[in-house]
């Protein structure tokens, strides 16, 4: 999932450079919304590995 959002990233910025408004907008939001799921997968992760231990 990180993965995905540093593609979006450099597509967003590569874009943004070239004059591509447009495009880099969107690749900059579907960026943030994959990173935000990946935060919220880490954190139940995280969670999830803490509690089993007990």
């Amino acid at each position: 999932m990180l993965r995905w959002t540093i593609t979006f990233v450099i597509i967003a910025i590569i874009a943004g450079v070239l004059g591509f408004g447009g495009i880099a907008g969107a690749s900059a939001g579907i960026a943030k919304i994959c990173f935000y799921i990946f935060l919220v997968l880490f954190v139940l992760s995280l969670l999830k590995g803490g509690l089993s231990k007990k």
